[in-house]
């Protein structure tokens, strides 16, 4: 049976945040370390807003897409300061995912190239081994 979907005003615990997005408690603090998360503090009980969820649901999205943490705070920091400026977020989101993605359009070319010198080295050391093979027999 699986967990109910937490609902905007449900407070989830580490251990039901860990679940809810696959990392781990190191993960969490990590972030909350670097300010990126807040959670709420009942004693030593760390309780997750739907603030953080939607927060730390952002944090791993920017860092699947390979955004820096320093990225990934600006823009939710903007958000932050200058709530109803959806624009001035936007255009700067628009901008980083457009430099990011050449970035990995960049990276993709390189790899392709590597990828074909290196089967036709495999291709070349093919061959030899079949002409030693060929020779032995």
């Amino acid at each position: 049976m699986t967990a109910p979907i937490p609902t905007k005003d449900d407070l989830l615990n580490i251990r039901q945040m860990c679940d809810a997005f696959d990392v781990t408690p190191r993960t969490l603090r990590f972030y909350e370390a670097k300010e990126l998360i807040a959670p709420l503090r009942r004693g030593t009980a760390r309780l997750y807003t739907y603030r953080d969820r939607a927060r730390l649901k952002l944090i791993l999205r920017g860092k699947r897409f390979g955004f820096s943490l320093e990225d990934i705070r600006q823009l939710l920091d903007m958000y932050d300061r200058a709530p109803g400026q959806q624009e001035a977020q936007l255009r700067r989101t628009y901008e980083l995912a457009a430099d990011r993605l050449a970035q990995m359009e960049r990276q993709r070319a390189e790899l392709d190239e590597a990828i074909a010198e290196l089967k036709e080295q495999m291709a070349w050391g093919g061959s030899v081994l079949a002409g030693f093979r060929n020779a032995a027999e």
